[in-house]
């Protein structure tokens, strides 16, 4: 049995012992599945066993696009990631399936848990051309999780492992290339940006009336939006800092975690220590969210660092004025003539205030960065990036 196949065997294993588990949910079956090796694949994916995949086929070409740990990515940055690809593929003719179990020519793998480097480790040696997409760094993996800066170095040697192991690097910005290059890695990589499906952000009446009814939204008041994972990294402690200063305004983060994998500090922040015009709802999807982006007054994203932020992308679409921190991986496609860039508190403060005040704006020079980053674009960079892959 080849170690492709070896690896798909108990994959479907995998399905068959977590589907139990989850159907049956009892200690017995429970204890069931500890009683053969199902625990051993229990204890590797602790988040089940849904997964996204794409198998595309470009001339003779079939591509998988794997993506673990969907119970937990879905929400963040590179669950919305691999959406914008399935629908990138949609729009070059390339389909899809989500099934792990079949055959391809080509892997290409979005996550970095120990199930994606076991498929990695068999399609090489399984002679498959692999693509490992760089949406992580050591740099964005601290002041996320507990412990994170404790085990960062750790964990870049372990990306680095990934990456330099892979055939070709797709990363969805200059700045996050740069980061992969300067640990060493000299596989073909390029940069081509996550992408935004324009039509779905368009300002729409209807959708900003869903989120001011959703959150009982007055007339006249003014209500900045941000969302993201509660992260430090996220600069959430700076976003209840400008809140507690702006207490005529609301400030509502979108998005969410199990409060349980973030530290303590972060967490209280989130359950209770913050002003009271700050609200922690949870995570949206659908008109919510594309109302909030669109209906609010300002969305103001502190992020101390980030691959690309794909939130910036949606708020850029959405004809938003936008207001961010000044770090690296803006350079060469977001500047002052598109979003508010501030360094600290103070200016978060001022540049707010600027744009609330209606003294500042710049969402039509916003939407046209957004524009040059449409999902239509993104498309045909995937299918040279597939076939350069093809051709190695």
């Amino acid at each position: 049995m080849t170690a492709l196949r070896e690896f798909q065997y108990y994959e479907a294993r995998l399905r068959y012992s977590t589907s139990a588990f989850l159907c049956f949910r009892s200690v017995r079956a429970f204890f069931y599945m500890l009683s053969g090796f199902g625990w051993i694949f229990y204890l590797i994916c602790p988040c089940g066993f849904p997964f996204y995949l794409i198998f595309g086929i470009i001339g003779s070409m079939k591509v998988l696009l794997y993506l673990e740990g969907k119970s937990v990515l879905e929400k963040s940055g590179i669950g919305r990631a691999l959406q914008h690809q399935m629908h990138a593929l949609d729009l070059a003719g390339i389909p899809y399936t989500t099934d792990v179990l079949g055959d391809y020519d080509v892997i290409h793998i979005n996550t970095y848990g120990p199930r994606s480097l076991l498929l990695l480790h068999a399609a090489k040696r399984g002679n498959k051309k692999v693509i490992m997409h760089g949406h992580s760094t050591k740099e964005d993996f601290e002041n996320s999780f507990i412990g994170s800066n404790l085990f960062a170095p750790l964990f870049g040697k372990y990306l680095t492992h990934m990456y330099k192991k892979a055939d070709f690097i797709i990363t969805p910005s200059e700045y996050s290339k740069q980061l992969i290059q300067s640990y060493g890695v000299t596989t073909p990589m390029v940069a081509v940006s996550n992408g935004i499906d324009l039509p779905k952000y368009k300002k729409d009446a209807r959708k900003e009336e869903v989120f001011k009814k959703y959150f009982k939204i007055e007339e006249g008041q003014k209500v900045v939006v941000c969302a993201g994972l509660y992260f430090r990294r996220k600069g959430i402690e700076d976003f209840v800092e400008v809140a507690r200063r702006m207490p005529d305004v609301r400030f509502i983060w979108l998005g969410s975690i199990n409060l349980w994998l973030i530290p303590r500090k972060i967490r209280r922040l989130v359950l209770f220590d913050h002003p009271d015009n700050v609200e922690f709802p949870g995570y949206f999807k659908g008109a919510v969210f594309q109302g909030a982006m669109s209906g609010a007054d300002a969305f103001f994203f502190p992020s101390y660092e980030e691959t690309e932020g794909i939130v910036v992308l949606e708020a850029l679409a959405s004809e938003q004025n936008v207001v961010l921190r000044d770090i690296p991986v803006y350079q060469g496609w977001v500047d002052e003539r598109s979003a508010e860039l501030c360094h600290n508190v103070d200016e978060f403060v001022q540049s707010l205030r600027n744009v609330l005040d209606k003294k500042v704006d710049k969402r039509e020079a916003g939407y046209q960065v957004a524009k040059s980053r449409s999902i239509d674009d993104v498309a045909d960079q995937l299918v040279e990036a597939y076939q350069t892959v093809l051709e190695m």
